[in-house]
């Protein structure tokens, strides 16, 4: 039997102090495992539905192989898990800024790291990938410029709450179509979201993607007895310029 609670692992970083614990959830009989930023609830492996959704939706637009993933925030991992079970991919890169949690997962402190460090088609990768959005090398410097088939992302809590000022420029257009440069045409975009469809970022969406839509994913929570929501936002590069026009 676990026991109640056990910090695995704490370090500061530059964002601030990042905390990872287990605690035993008595209602459900199972072990929770939560991510702290400070005083600030990151994720948590009791709610993982729009993390799974997020790689399902956003694969499911695409109908060839092999693909080509990259996921932005590895966190608890269940996101980059869920695009290993796709059987079409051929590589996924997941970049993840906070090296820690890079170090979670290779010493097997998490429930998929077994999955993610014994997959060859799987590769974690520590960097800013706000940074490698704005750059010209883009997610894999072994081939800059490279254009992939699925951009993931589930870092922020939402386009307007993010985590750190520098990520706002991401949800601009600018941004977007910065990050579409290393789309291949046809490829998609999805964002996970901890808040309701925003119509102001939908339509940054609609200025540079096709076949643009907000999700919303529900899923019970246990906490409050009732039901919860997140939202995946999914759009289609369509051309070559990756203005979707």
């Amino acid at each position: 039997m676990s026991s109640l609670f056990a910090e695995l692992a704490h370090v500061e970083t530059a964002m601030g102090e990042l905390t990872l614990r287990r605690r035993r959830e008595p209602q459900l009989q199972v072990d929770v495992f939560e991510v702290k930023l400070g005083d600030e609830y990151l994720m948590s492996s009791m709610f993982t539905v729009a993390e799974v959704e997020l790689a399902r939706l956003g694969l499911a637009r695409l109908g060839r192989a092999p693909l080509s993933v990259v996921v932005g925030g590895l966190g608890l991992g269940y996101t980059a898990q869920a695009v290993l079970e796709d059987a079409r991919v051929g590589e996924l890169r997941v970049v993840e800024a906070l090296e820690p949690v890079i170090d979670w997962h290779q010493a097997g402190l998490l429930p998929v790291s077994p999955t993610l460090l014994e997959d060859d088609r799987c590769h974690l990768v520590h960097g800013d990938f706000f940074a490698m959005a704005r750059g010209a090398v883009g997610f894999d410097d072994r081939e800059p410029g490279r254009e992939v088939d699925a951009i993931l992302i589930d870092i922020d809590h939402s386009p307007v709450h993010t985590l750190d000022p520098s990520h706002a420029d991401l949800y601009t257009i600018a941004g977007l179509r910065r990050l579409t440069r290393f789309l291949v045409p046809g490829g998609v975009f999805a964002l996970w979201s901890d808040d309701p469809p925003d119509e102001d970022y939908l339509e940054v969406l609609r200025a540079v993607l096709v076949d643009v839509r907000a999700e919303v994913v529900e899923f019970p929570n246990h906490l409050t007895g009732g039901t919860s929501a997140n939202t995946v936002y999914l759009g289609v590069r369509a051309d070559a310029a990756g203005d979707g026009r």
